[in-house]
């Protein structure tokens, strides 16, 4: 198959999913077309070394990639991240017409980011045939229980009708793509998967020990992003009540880390560290030096349908897993019995978790990581989730390459 791939981040940004999916679908003969942008993620300005122009194109083996310009301010702010959709969705437009001309099929890579532009591009591209891949339906435009659809939302509704198929990233997402009117024969779940040549389990060298462990206590990590929809307040809190047991440490940044510090500070919570983003290449041994992978997700009805990357990333390297979150996630870790779960945002409910954590002897936490790993290398690997795509990408594009040939070159 000829295959377009349009995606707001890509690689060299942490974008995993419609990364590894071009690489693999140029390995197994496909021609691949990418439309993305400049990478700026997660700080907003464009990467050193790099510089937006409008011609901007590489080749390989089967897999061409072309970059267009898009805004790119440095600024969080909601009026920052609106221009920088709409400025992509406008170079995609442009460029896209004439570049995807000829696909057999797209495959969107759908962040709230990426709306704008297939919207654009599908209206363009008349009926070439669509795989929407949903990762995320949270927009963060509206507050918590608003009921009136901002823009993004509307735009995200519009392109998921039209997509001739759409995949989820979890069962109970697929249940909010249906509330939103797509036919349920539409809908596949596709477990994402994760970065295997870094996630694997690993031993602990003695720097990842020292920057981990402070003494024999459990130790219970938070890895990743320190923002609104992790509500990590709950695990300091939960923490704090258990100062003389176990450690929480947290590793990296966000938008909130200055509030979830204060109120460590506030609880005098000494149990409580933190230390800078790592690189992904560090994880798997930070991961191995801790006792458990801790996984919050705030009590949102949007997030339900929400497996953070975080748990592929644990699960691969098999750590063992304490879950404050509820849908689909907790439904995971219990289900791979890999480790413990609690309903979110109740921070004595947590706190009981880690208290329960911190007795179990670490045979049967080796035990909880084998089983974890066990699941994702059965159910949510890059091997099975790109079968799974494929297949996805082939069934819609069927009347377009007829059965037993081959468009790729």
């Amino acid at each position: 198959m000829r295959v377009g791939i349009l995606s707001y981040h890509f690689p060299p940004e942490p974008a995993f999913i419609p990364g590894s999916l071009a690489e693999e679908m140029a390995r197994r003969g496909h021609e691949v077309r990418v439309l993305t942008g400049f990478p700026d993620y997660p700080g907003g300005h464009v990467y050193p070394g790099w510089r937006q122009r409008w011609r901007h194109v590489t080749h390989s083996e089967r897999l061409t990639v072309r970059r267009v310009p898009r805004y790119a301010g440095g600024d969080a702010s909601p009026t920052a991240r609106m221009a920088g959709y709409l400025s992509f969705a406008g170079s995609a437009a442009l460029a896209g017409r004439r570049y995807l001309a000829g696909v057999d099929v797209l495959y969107v890579s759908q962040f709230p980011a990426t709306s704008f532009a297939a919207a654009g591009l599908l209206r363009l591209l008349g009926r070439v045939p669509t795989v929407l891949h949903v990762q995320d339906l949270w927009t963060g435009e509206a507050a918590p229980g608003s009921q009136r659809p901002g823009r993004i939302t509307t735009t995200m509704r519009r392109v998921l009708r039209a997509a001739d198929a759409v995949a989820v990233t979890a069962p109970s997402m697929r249940d909010l793509v249906l509330a939103d009117g797509v036919a349920g024969d539409r809908v596949r779940t596709v477990p994402n998967w994760t970065d295997e040549r870094i996630f694997q389990p690993v031993r602990a060298g003695r720097a990842a020990q020292a920057l981990v462990r402070g003494d024999a206590r459990c130790v219970v990590m938070h890895a990743g992003t320190i923002g609104e929809r992790q509500g990590l307040e709950t695990a300091v809190r939960a923490a704090a009540a258990l100062h003389d047991r176990m450690d929480l440490v947290l590793v990296g940044s966000g938008a909130q880390e200055r509030r979830v510090r204060g109120l460590a500070g506030d609880l005098g919570a000494g149990n409580v560290r933190f230390l800078d983003r790592r690189s992904p290449w560090e994880m798997p041994e930070l991961y191995a030096a801790a006792d458990y992978q801790l996984v919050t997700l705030r009590d949102l009805p949007e997030l339900n349908g929400t497996v953070p990357s975080k748990v592929q990333s644990a699960l691969a390297c098999a750590a063992p897993l304490v879950a404050s979150a509820g849908g689909d996630t907790a439904a995971l870790v219990e289900r791979a019995r890999a480790g413990l779960s609690c309903p979110p945002e109740d921070w004595a409910a947590l706190a009981d978790r880690f208290w329960l954590a911190s007795t179990i002897p670490p045979p049967a936490r080796a035990e909880m990581g084998r089983r974890g790993r066990e699941t994702y290398l059965r159910e949510m690997s890059l091997r099975a989730g790109v079968d799974r795509i494929e297949s996805l990408l082939r069934d819609v594009a069927s009347p377009r390459v007829p059965a037993g040939q081959s468009r790729a070159r």
